[in-house]
């Protein structure tokens, strides 16, 4: 496994696999890797002649009073759980390798990204964009591979790689849950044995949600305040929204019609959790 730091290395390997025919897959990351990304690594090995990951936990998507600093980092323990998946290159540069001083430039997708988690994250979905840009840039990936249980941003990369013409296929792949039904996620390593139990919450309404259409219930309103009461039964959650949108514009859905998104961001304690469940 080659590990590399500098974006000029980044493209000397990629124009090298690139030039022998390889197909190359792409997995980005943040680090503090969990069964959630290592899924997404096996299938990227299965489908590509090269993969690889990228860490890096970027700076332009967090907000000022976000956990940027604090967020999960342990790239030893991230190198060897990659290696053992036997990734073939770990790209992980360093913020001023990314984002050199003088640097001004920004992409986003308009609408999009204002809705669902954007509202309470302004500014986030551009610095996702952005960072994701410059790795298809760097990388040039033929398939790019990101979970569902960020939905919004899958849709929203989607739509980018779409209007830009990129020409890298991007592959949405399964929310992987642990044993106790909570999605996998590196921020669940913020929640102490409470605050895990009550993050349990989260699947538990959106269960609840799915048996309601599934036993008829067409009415989006009536599914989201039974799902509001339910999470506000626990005294450590903080709803931050829940919605039921389409999977096209992320506009809310009056009726249960068609494919829906049903997604909700949840305050644990001091941890902001994200969940989704696709109808």
């Amino acid at each position: 496994m080659k590990i590399v730091r500098t974006i000029m290395e980044m493209k000397a390997a990629a124009d090298e696999a690139g030039a022998g025919g390889a197909k190359i897959g792409l997995v980005p990351t943040m680090g503090f890797l969990h069964e959630g990304h290592l899924s997404l690594v096996r299938e990227c090995r299965k489908r590509t002649d090269v993969t690889v990951v990228s860490i890096f936990v970027n700076p332009i998507q967090f907000g000022p009073k976000e956990d940027f600093r604090t967020y999960p980092r342990d790239f030893d323990r991230d190198a060897a759980l990659l290696e053992r998946e036997e990734v073939d290159i770990v790209f992980c540069p360093e913020a001023e390798e990314m984002f050199p001083s003088g640097y001004k430039t920004c992409v986003e997708v308009r609408d999009l990204q204002d809705r669902l988690c954007g509202r309470s994250r302004p500014g986030h979905f551009r610095g996702v964009c952005t960072v994701v840009l410059k790795l298809f840039n760097i990388v040039r990936p033929d398939v790019a591979f990101f979970g569902w249980k960020d939905a919004q941003q899958v849709l929203i990369l989607k739509k980018m790689a779409m209007d830009l013409d990129l020409a890298v296929r991007i592959e949405g792949l399964p929310l992987l849950r642990d044993e106790d039904g909570v999605a996998l996620s590196s921020r669940n390593s913020y929640l102490n044995p409470d605050e895990r139990k009550a993050a349990r919450t989260l699947t538990e309404s959106l269960g609840e949600a799915r048996m309601m259409v599934e036993h008829g219930e067409k009415d989006a309103r009536l599914i989201i305040d039974r799902m509001k009461a339910r999470i506000e039964k626990e005294r450590l959650a903080r709803i931050d929204y829940i919605e039921i949108v389409d999977e096209r514009e992320l506009l809310p859905a009056e009726r249960i019609e068609g494919g829906v998104l049903v997604a909700l961001a949840v305050f644990i304690g001091k941890t902001r959790l994200i969940d989704n469940i696709r109808i």
